[in-house]
């Protein structure tokens, strides 16, 4: 700097733009403030890139055709806005003259490069406008703005410039656009004129697309440093001259106003005494510098190499993917390389959220102004054949659709139907919303299948003649290399994955190098965006609820017993026991009055996460009943969960989603709870990815979260919204150390760790065949009939199949215990590692294909382990007492430590491990330990009184050996009352509160008649 103050500050940018940045300068005299536009530059460039109308106009109107003009200008843009006149021009005497002319896709069209030569991008210093603020002498007050951009005589953005060694920083800025800046100017009006607002110093840069008095909220646009927020030293250069140097180049920013910048329109419901009302709230987009950076590397790299990469884009929850892919899915539908050729031919957008699809479609309109752009698709097969094959520029799907459309496909196909998709020569720019394992198995495999299918069976027919597999014939050669070669990565299809949490698969498949030299391609980090204030630290209030519950041993020979099917089995009597749910309930609802209802103004939310569909049914119930029972107004409940759900405790109950929300139908739900009269939702695995509702507020976690799963769910709190100053979280479930093992690879840098090694596929199938259990003729007669063509499979096809894994299956049962749970682990193992490893080498090993077909439908015809069912304990064990005592109350600091890196799939952790035999009263004394213990002897249940009793009585004995487990509990339920009274004495508060409270005798009832669920809990799959 050659001075150290504001003005040369103002003075040095001025010089960036307009010596290489392509602004000419104007003076702040060439203003007008009545029409906020500079007049000589809206004519002139009218005049020069528009002659022919200009001058029918001028022959109609003559002196008067400049001030005719303006008015029209000033018209349209008060009723249209300034985005929508850049972009689509404004009428005057019937005329339509464009006000800016964008860079064309391609060089094919001179002409129009030529018009994009004649706009007009110009700095202005010093611009005066008269305030609404008032002076003391009651005048208005004259106001400076430091600087002002204009596009052809419009004006686009404006900047306040602080200087730190004058005393100032760009807080300031802040403060001044506040409080001494107001939308009632023309200048700063919302849509009318300038749509960005820069406030800046050498160091940091924060931009508002809205001014709004004390309510104006401004994000920053800093480029992130060290994962953090701020900006990187610059040697030489002040660390904010990207803003200048790259941004508002004029070439930047003209792209800026042609493909980013859009108008978001957000409608609500809301209800009042009159009904409910619908308020719209409209919101200026800017790109923040993430994703304006994200998307224009991508394009670059793209439009460089062209497709066959795998891109992985890991941006934090909140921090906006949903305009990223939007802005992306536009410019890669339009994209040419150097050679003036389409880089991608259809743009396929895979999503699970409703919500994007429409965002889609409203953002790229406004780029447009045209339908058919974006298709959805909805189940219509021939809908996507004629989509991909017609080459519609952006399709719209999910990645569960693709099996079940590729299999109609060849079914319509075989029937010449004439409905067929042609890739011959087209090639395909994927996005993927939310990339996770799902992506990366046998769904994405049919997707590469559909979107490369000539290529494949070009391939086929020149391989097959060097295929030496003689066990097969040519038909089942043919398929097996077609499914082999899908999983290949395909050189027609590029895919752009967008997560904020990869897992170890994400990283590796999606492997195309960034800047630093290794995956992901771009990224933003958890770290990044909440000191940027994009989004919330939802760790920052987080409290542990302890279950504290004695347990006592009902028997004498204090039996050996595995460990972990104990410990699941205690836990999930303890998860779905009333007594737990009535107190954990009672916990939420008066939490959530005292402390949540008054957040926000009133409207905070909370969810409720559940362990499973019938937990979800119980807290429902238990929060209504609850609701009710104390008259409490104003905290309405919605359940979310899929199918329907029996519950074992009411036979003949049937329970839905829809019947539990009084009728709502399933697509509703969301923008039902958005209402100021629903507070709570309770759900199980649903809405916990991908769902983003700014009201919520607070989260109940009544479910074992791990990993990826309690980083998306709890990072559903963490959206922003007007008045929401923190988030809270009530844990009834997990430990602190958990969660922030979670949380913490995906904070900063996510570590990976070594590959698996593709040498081990050898090994896993030498040591498969070792057992015995099945030989290579298992496997060429299984996949003979496995590769036969689909339309060619018969009843009898699938009783052959069965039959030679059923005779697998016999010999698997033969084996010890042990010796099955590792084979057991063995197949698993293959099955991951060749998923895996085939998406990243083209093994097209025969032999190797061969057995993953093999082996993955064998996987599911193996019995469960042990006896296929959860293990019980019955009586051996009693509910002694239940509380729930809060624990912590703070927040988990994930700046310190280092994040463990993420594990991909071997042979090590795919088996389980030896369950190791341990005393029944050793186990529970370690439960104890855990979850706490300060009650005396003298603080058991009656229960152990009661079902000695019972025993003595031969007719219940009689009755719990002639009759299951669920008819003896029913006969039980009619001796209760007898046996509760012969033990009154000596225990009357406990007989009444048996006798009083149904929750309460419902918990005797179930422990008394041993009855325990028995839901096994399968192992998550290796990643």
């Amino acid at each position: 700097m050659s001075g150290h103050t504001e003005r040369d500050f103002e003075t040095a940018i001025e010089a960036g733009l307009t010596g290489g940045g392509g602004y000419a300068t104007r003076l702040a005299t060439d203003y007008d403030e009545a029409l906020a536009l500079f007049p000589e530059d809206v004519s002139g460039f009218l005049r020069d890139s528009q002659p022919t109308r200009w001058g029918q106009l001028e022959a109609l109107l003559g002196e008067k055709t400049s001030a005719t003009v303006l008015d029209s200008l000033a018209k349209e843009l008060e009723i249209k806005g300034a985005l929508h006149v850049l972009r689509h021009g404004f009428k005057c005497y019937g005329k339509t003259f464009r006000m800016a002319f964008f860079r064309p896709n391609s060089g094919m069209n001179p002409e129009a490069a030529a018009l994009y030569g004649t706009n007009r991008l110009t700095i202005t210093r010093q611009v005066a406008f008269a305030s609404v603020l008032k002076r003391a002498d009651g005048k208005n007050r004259r106001c400076i703005i430091d600087v002002t951009l204009s596009l052809n005589g419009l004006p686009v953005a404006t900047a306040e410039l602080k200087n730190p060694m004058t005393g100032q920083r760009a807080a300031d800025a802040i403060r001044q656009y506040a409080e001494e800046r107001d939308e009632r100017d023309l200048l700063f009006a919302f849509k009318k004129r300038a749509l960005v607002h820069f406030a800046m110093d050498p160091d940091e840069v924060w931009m508002t697309t809205r001014l709004k008095g004390r309510e104006t909220v401004f994000l920053p646009f800093n480029r992130g440093h060290d994962h953090r927020a701020g900006n990187p030293p610059a040697v030489g250069n002040w660390k904010t001259h990207f803003l200048w140097d790259e941004v508002l180049q004029a070439d930047s920013l003209m792209d800026i106003l042609q493909r980013f910048m859009h108008l978001e329109v957000k409608e609500r419901q809301v209800k009042t005494d009159k009904g409910v009302r619908t308020i719209r709230k409209e919101t200026m987009i800017f790109p923040r510098y993430h994703q304006l950076d994200a998307v224009r590397k991508l394009i670059a790299h793209a439009g460089a190499h062209g497709s066959g990469r795998n891109y992985l884009i890991q941006h934090s929850a909140g921090s906006g993917k949903s305009n990223s892919i939007a802005w992306l899915a536009h410019r890669l539908a339009s994209l040419h390389d150097a050679n003036d050729e389409k880089v991608f031919h259809s743009v396929v957008v895979v999503t699970d959220r409703r919500v994007l699809d429409q965002q889609l479609q409203n953002t790229i309109y406004q780029f447009e102004h045209k339908t058919g752009v974006v298709e959805k698709i909805e189940e219509n097969t021939q809908q996507l054949a004629r989509a991909l094959s017609a080459g519609t520029p952006i399709v719209i799907t999910t990645i569960q659709k693709f099996p079940f459309i590729s299999q109609a496909l060849s079914t319509l196909e075989s029937k010449a139907t004439g409905v067929k998709i042609d890739t011959a020569g087209k090639r395909f720019a994927v996005i993927v919303d939310e990339a996770h394992s799902s992506q990366s198995g046998e769904t994405a495999m049919a997707l590469k299948g559909m979107l490369n299918k000539d290529g494949i069976e070009a391939a086929i027919a020149a391989q097959l003649s060097e295929e030496e597999d003689d066990d097969l014939s040519e038909d089942a050669k043919a398929a097996m290399l077609r499914d082999s070669l899908k999983r290949a990565r395909q050189p027609n299809l590029s895919f752009f994955a967008f997560t904020a949490t990869p897992k170890f698969k994400t990283k590796t498949l999606f492997d195309e190098p960034g800047p630093t030299g290794t995956s992901p391609f771009h990224e933003y980090t958890m770290r990044q965006a909440i000191e940027e204030g994009f989004i919330m630290d939802v760790l920052q209030n987080y409290t542990t609820y302890k279950r504290f519950f004695g347990l006592i041993k009902q028997v004498e020979n204090d039996p050996d017993v595995p460990r972990k099917k104990a410990a699941k089995a205690l836990t999930r009597y303890l998860e779905l026991h009333p007594v737990n749910i009535e107190q954990v309930v009672s916990v939420i609802v008066e939490h959530f009055r005292l402390y949540v209802m008054h957040e926000l103004g009133g409207r905070a939310k909370a969810m409720v996460v559940t362990g499973s569909r019938l937990a979800a049914v119980k807290y429902k119930l238990a929060f209504d009943r609850y609701i009710k029972a104390h008259g409490y107004d104003g905290i309405r409940s919605l359940v979310a969960f899929s199918g329907t759900v029996e519950d074992p405790e009411d036979p003949g109950s049937a329970y839905t989603e829809v019947s539990m929300n009084d009728g709502l139908a399933e697509s509703e739900l969301p923008e039902t709870f958005e209402r100021d009269d629903y507070r709570v939702l309770l759900v199980a695995e649903k809405y916990q990815t991908g769902f983003d509702q700014p009201l919520l507020q607070t989260m109940y976690v009544v479910k074992r979260l791990a990993g990826v799963q309690a980083v998306q769910t709890l990072s559903r709190l963490n959206r922003m919204a007007p008045g929401k100053a923190r988030t809270f979280v009530l844990d009834f479930a997990n430990e602190e150390d958990d969660i922030y093992k979670a949380f913490k690879p995906y904070y900063e840098v996510t570590p990976i760790g070594e590959n698996a090694d593709p040498h081990r596929l050898s090994e896993l199938q030498h040591k498969l065949l070792e057992w015995a259990i099945f030989a290579p003729d298992d496997v060429n007669a299984f996949a003979e009939v496995w590769y036969r063509r689909k339309r060619e499979h018969s009843a009898t096809d699938h009783r052959l199949m069965n039959s030679v894994l059923d005779a697998v299956v016999q010999r698997f049962l033969d084996k010890e215990e042990a010796e099955q749970e590792e084979f057991r682990g063995q197949l698993t193992a293959y099955r991951n590692l060749y998923a895996f490893l085939s998406q990243i080498i083209p093994y097209q090993d025969s032999d190797l294909e061969k057995l993953y077909a093999f082996v993955r439908n064998l996987i599911s015809k193996l019995p469960p382990p042990g006896d296929g069912q959860a293990f019980a304990l019955d009586d051996e064990i009693a509910l002694r007492f239940f509380r729930l005592q809060q624990m912590t109350e703070g927040s988990i600091d994930l700046s310190d430590g280092e994040a463990d890196p993420l594990k991909g799939p071997t042979d090590v952790g795919t088996a389980r491990s030896p369950d190791e035999e341990v005393a029944l009263s050793s186990l529970i004394e370690k439960l104890n330990e855990r979850f706490g213990t300060d009650f005396t002897e003298a603080d058991q249940l009656f229960f152990d009184q009661i079902r000695v009793s019972a025993e003595q009585d031969e007719k219940i004995v009689e009755a719990a050996r002639a009759n299951n487990l669920a008819n003896f509990s029913s006969y039980l339920e009619r001796m209760l009352d007898e046996l509760f009274i012969d033990r009154m004495e000596g225990n009357e508060e406990i007989f009444s509160r048996v006798m009083t409270d149904k929750q309460f005798r419902a918990a005797a009832h179930e422990h008394l008649a041993s009855e325990i669920f028995r839901r096994a809990q399968k192992a998550d799959p290796v990643e």
